[in-house]
């Protein structure tokens, strides 16, 4: 796709969501008109978001999946073009640079990412073709992305597009685009932009549209974290349970920090993990956390936050286990808002 094409395409999507009331904040949608609303409609009703604020990177090429088995911390080799995976992309040390929603759509292999970092990942990851018979570019404006959620989900995506995935993790494709089945009642779709318009208003027969923040608060409460800028190389895997969410492969061969991230998986017991938590403060990725058995040495970090229909803000954060177990949690300072914490909705390994 060139790209003036592309920069038709992103005008007249975003055309489209003006059309339908969207308030736009850098770079995503903020909301409808009405951010309390659409917060509310989220706990137990169906919702669909615009992820115009994530990004793309597609590789293709007939070496494509031998190039990411060596880059990724997830068996590409085992993603069949039905199927999905959640994946990450570390340093020598093993921290993550980013994680990723992969799919494969036809002769692509798809990497949904944070639209901050997707520059210096792909500028990264292409360093080290080489020679490899693949290559990747930024395709975030080929398609229009939605996500569905809400117990009118899997009925909603259905009447739009045709039979969905049944299990989580799998996806289908249809004439007008892909479906991936990211949780029990929670889709993200990839859709031909001729296409948009119309799936969109049959969505909007079953969910109410809302901003970015409401699918950031429904995804952090799913236990999913989001590398962004703020948290780049600040974590091996494990600590923000990407085994445990099906992120990392123990069976593959070498990638960048595969060392580490399996040392921290075989020897030892893992020292820091995620928690999810609620705040009575505004709450950002990278902010610190302290607890008084650590003094003035950060116990932990924020990964995702967002506004929560309760007030206040639920969040993401890898903090020492130790520190969770038997110290009150403070945001940014010793004496800060004291965190709530809750529980995951999977298990941890132990």
């Amino acid at each position: 796709m060139h790209f003036e094409s592309k920069t038709i395409v992103i005008e007249s999507w975003k055309t489209f969501l003006l059309s339908q009331n969207a308030q736009f904040e850098n770079g995503g949608v903020a909301h409808y008109g009405d951010a309390a609303a659409e917060r509310t409609a989220a706990i137990n009703g169906t919702v669909m978001a615009d992820l115009s604020q994530l990004g793309v990177i597609a590789f293709s090429g007939e070496e494509t999946t031998a190039f990411l088995q060596g880059q990724l911390t997830n068996d590409v080799r085992a993603l069949h073009a039905d199927g999905a995976q959640w994946s990450g992309y570390c340093t020598p040390k093993g921290r993550l640079l980013g994680n990723f929603l992969v799919w494969r759509d036809g002769d692509d292999t798809c990497l949904q990412l944070s639209g901050d970092i997707l520059p210096s990942v792909l500028k990264r990851l292409s360093m080290f073709v080489m020679r490899a018979k693949t290559r990747g570019r930024d395709a975030s404006d080929e398609r229009v992305r939605l996500v569905v959620a809400g117990p009118a989900a899997p009925d909603a995506v259905a009447a739009a597009l045709g039979p969905i995935p049944e299990s989580i993790m799998q996806s289908v494709t249809h004439p007008a685009g892909r479906v991936v089945r990211v949780g029990s009642d929670k889709f993200v779709l990839s859709i031909l932009p001729e296409q948009a318009e119309t799936v969109w208003h049959s969505l909007n027969t079953h969910a109410r549209p809302v901003g970015v923040p409401v699918w950031d608060w429904l995804r952090l409460n799913a236990g999913i974290p989001m590398i962004v800028a703020a948290t780049q190389e600040q974590f091996v895997p494990q600590m923000v349970n990407y085994e445990a969410l099906g992120g990392v492969s123990f069976q593959k061969g070498c990638y960048p920090g595969q060392e580490i991230v399996a040392r921290s998986q075989y020897l030892g017991k893992m020292k820091r993990r995620m928690v999810l938590a609620h705040v009575d403060a505004p709450a950002a990725p990278g902010d610190s956390l302290y607890s008084a058995d650590l003094g003035d040495q950060a116990s932990g970090m924020v990964v995702n936050a967002a506004p929560s229909p309760a007030g206040g803000y639920d969040l993401l954060a890898v903090t020492q286990i130790e520190s969770a177990r038997s110290q009150t949690l403070h945001l940014k300072t010793n004496d800060g808002p004291v965190l709530t914490l809750r529980s995951l909705p999977y298990a941890l390994p132990e």
